[in-house]
């Protein structure tokens, strides 16, 4: 059973909020060129249609400062108004001063404090972006990162566990550092000005039990929004898994208010796979909902036959063709369950469970397949048109249940 989410600060970031009793949101980030205004449109429009809820883009240099409200005001002539985020690094402070335009158009700064500089000139740029970002009433990130927090921090912390009779391990320290570092410069914002309302916080790491542990201390101590993610996932199956598996832990736990999956992508790969599996993540856990679930049996010496894999194939295509037209004519659609099963060891019970579902024959059994509609037995398909006959059903069902909503 998921435990009570933790509630934490309400944060506004352009229309969407963060924390408080709102929903965990998913957010995602460009790998485009953010001076190349037509590929960074064309990337966020795909992150946000795919339903990214919140899109970063890299701020690193006069050119890119520059292209972010053009970024922004075509998006919104293409009807979209997902909010920017700005990710910032070393020099964020001076781009904020120098183009008023970028920090009216942003929904929102991301910042590392551990690397605006060293000692004062730290102290001095961070002091500046924050009061840009109050000037503005703009949202802070605070991202304290392991592989760019403040090497001064980490020191005097290593130095004075090695005098300790007893020391803790490396990785104990640098955690300790990280929520450190993550907590004094929310402190320190909120000292300059800043609003209490307006600073999400997040410990990034690689390694998904340090990023756990991290985070859990960050909950018990701190009553800011927690951005949750892997600083790097990685490639494939491994990315997949260590981001299902690290925020699935916390999330199950009642931790986190917003959610990314940094997934490396492949060369030329689909760069919205993060956000379906943060949407995967999120409905797999039972926290939200996003689109209609299809169940379907792994297969077994019973299923000697591929036809109820490629039914299953085929609902499913046949859904994410649909689903935008579904969601705006029916708004209760995403919570439909269908249920292709392959023979009659689950087949009909899981299909009774779902809200349509068939029980394909399995290997020597009755060439028929029974349909289920709402726990009961509707009726039985056969021969060649099976399919084509079941994804009619489907879209009925659909139209009958949810279309007068």
């Amino acid at each position: 059973m998921l435990k009570k989410r933790k509630i934490t600060n309400q944060v506004n970031v352009g229309n969407v909020k963060i924390g408080g009793n709102n929903p965990v949101v998913v957010q995602s980030m460009t790998d485009t060129d953010t001076a190349n205004i037509e590929s960074t449109v064309k990337q966020v429009k795909l992150l946000a249609e795919a339903g990214s809820e919140i899109v970063r883009v890299t701020v690193n240099n006069d050119s890119s400062a520059k292209s972010v409200k053009e970024i922004i005001l075509r998006l919104k002539d293409l009807g979209i108004d997902v909010p920017i985020v700005g990710d910032f690094h070393f020099i964020g402070h001076r781009l904020l001063t120098n183009y008023k335009d970028l920090a009216q158009s942003l929904s929102k700064f991301r910042i590392n404090p551990g690397n605006v500089g060293r000692g004062n000139r730290r102290d001095e740029n961070f002091s500046q972006f924050i009061n840009i970002a109050k000037e503005y009433n703009k949202p802070v990130r605070i991202g304290v990162n392991a592989g760019s927090l403040d090497p001064e921090v980490l020191a005097l912390k290593m130095d004075k566990n090695s005098r300790l009779k007893n020391p803790l391990s490396s990785e104990l320290v640098e955690n300790q550092a990280l929520v450190e570092s993550a907590l004094s410069s929310a402190e320190s914002a909120i000292d300059m000005g800043l609003s209490v309302n307006n600073i999400i916080i997040s410990c990034k790491v690689s390694r998904l039990n340090q990023m756990v542990a991290v985070y859990r201390e960050l909950s018990e101590k701190s009553p800011f929004p927690l951005h949750l993610g892997l600083t790097e996932a990685g490639m494939g199956q491994k990315g997949v898994v260590s981001t299902t598996a690290a925020l699935s832990i916390l999330l199950e736990s009642g931790i986190g208010d917003t959610i990314r999956a940094s997934l490396t992508p492949e060369i030329g790969g689909d760069r919205a796979k993060e956000v379906r599996l943060c949407q995967d993540i999120l409905q797999s856990l039972g926290i939200r909902r996003f689109r209609p679930a299809v169940t379907a049996c792994p297969g077994c010496g019973r299923t000697t036959s591929t036809f109820f894999r490629e039914l299953a194939q085929e609902i499913q295509s046949h859904i994410d063709i649909r689903l935008p037209e579904w969601k705006s004519r029916y708004p209760n659609s995403n919570t439909l369950e269908v249920a292709v099963m392959g023979c009659v060891v689950n087949g009909p019970g899981e299909s009774k469970a779902a809200n349509i579902g068939i029980s394909l024959p399995g290997s020597g059994e009755d060439p028929k397949a029974p349909v289920f509609i709402d726990g009961q037995r509707a009726k039985f398909l056969s021969g060649s048109s099976i399919a084509k006959d079941f994804i009619g059903l489907v879209d009925d069902y659909v139209d009958s249940k949810f279309g007068s909503n």
